[in-house]
């Protein structure tokens, strides 16, 4: 099981296995080496200058070649990814995404951090390497990011709202704070984060309301932490986004 993911190796696609406690963060860094990054148990929250993904288990996050990141650990976590070369990983998204896991790709991820660091790629190992990619490729892109606008202004209420985020703040709210009418607001927004603010703030609520099921917050205190009317009003906004009730990560 290779560790250390900027070690020299020559395979365009390497396996990674690694273990954290609770709270540990990886400080802001980069790698010459795309990285699906996938928690087998627990929680990571990935951020970036550009934005913040959170991924539960049965979801992995792609960072392509040279982003800086910071992972945080939600929860104790172990981890199963690989890094992949920048000619094989040209083909994927440019940009982090959270996508779905089948049980298929992580028995494969699985399979490849315990793998020599020289497999054998003409044989079964090289197979599972190539499998990798290919579930790679097509793998569903899952709606787990809250990116942030390069406005300074918006970008700071964005940062401040995730410390603390709420369901009802409002968009004339935010709007009246950066000095612009609904319709400016409403198009810079999405301009600027490729969503409306409406999803914006879900996503936002979202991650915050997966690191406190993980920390063992009752649902109905998250509800209404994250100013939801009713514990069965967050319940199927959180089913709907991620296809499992609340109650899947308690």
């Amino acid at each position: 099981m290779l560790n250390n993911p900027d070690i020299e190796v020559a395979r365009a696609v390497v396996g990674i296995g690694n273990d954290y406690p609770p709270s540990f963060e990886l400080a802001l860094h980069s790698h010459k080496r795309g990285q699906l990054l996938h928690a087998t148990t627990g929680v990571i929250a990935v951020s970036t200058p550009h934005g913040a993904w959170v991924t539960p288990p049965m979801r992995a996050v792609w960072i392509p070649p040279g982003t800086p990141h910071s992972v945080r650990m939600i929860g104790p976590v172990s981890t199963r990814s690989v890094m992949i070369e920048p000619s094989l990983s040209r083909a994927l998204d440019q940009r982090c995404r959270v996508i779905g896991m089948s049980g298929l790709f992580s028995a494969l991820l699985e399979e490849a951090a315990s793998m020599p660091f020289e497999y054998d790629e003409a044989g079964r190992d090289g197979l599972v390497m190539k499998l990798i990619v290919a579930e790679l490729e097509c793998a569903p892109v899952i709606p787990l990011s809250v990116p942030f606008p390069m406005t300074k202004a918006l970008a700071a209420r964005c940062h401040a709202f995730l410390e603390s985020p709420n369901i009802k703040s409002g968009l004339d709210e935010w709007a009246g704070a950066l000095g612009l009418n609904r319709r400016s607001f409403t198009r810079l927004f999405r301009r600027e984060t490729g969503m409306s603010f409406a999803e914006w703030r879900q996503q936002a609520c979202l991650a915050m309301a997966l690191e406190m099921l993980v920390a063992g917050t009752p649902v109905t205190e998250i509800a209404l932490d994250l100013g939801y009317e009713s514990t069965a009003s967050f319940s199927t906004m959180f089913r709907r986004a991620l296809g499992v009730p609340p109650s899947r990560y308690c």
